[in-house]
């Protein structure tokens, strides 16, 4: 185990988990920002698994999280707009 993979277990357990939390608890709103926060945090996990790894193909899967949360989530927004 090197340091890449011990920062990203830390980060799972401190940063990952408490945006899984808020996800699922709380209005929509606030289901919203739990749900980006743990994306976040899990783009974060699989960047540093690919560090530790040493294996790209995690860094095109960490892309492709960030391009899709983008887009879910202004997906999202837009219908909790519309039924405030």
């Amino acid at each position: 185990m090197n340091i890449w993979l011990l920062a990203a277990v830390v980060l799972c357990v401190l940063v990952l988990l408490p945006g899984l939390i808020a996800a699922c608890h709380g209005d929509a709103l606030e289901r919203l920002i739990g749900l980006q926060f743990a994306t976040v945090a899990a783009i974060a996990v699989l960047v540093l698994v690919a560090y530790g790894l040493s294996r790209a193909i995690y860094l095109d899967t960490a892309l492709v999280l960030a391009l899709l949360s983008l887009a879910g989530g202004l997906v999202f927004s837009r219908f909790l707009s519309q039924s405030l």
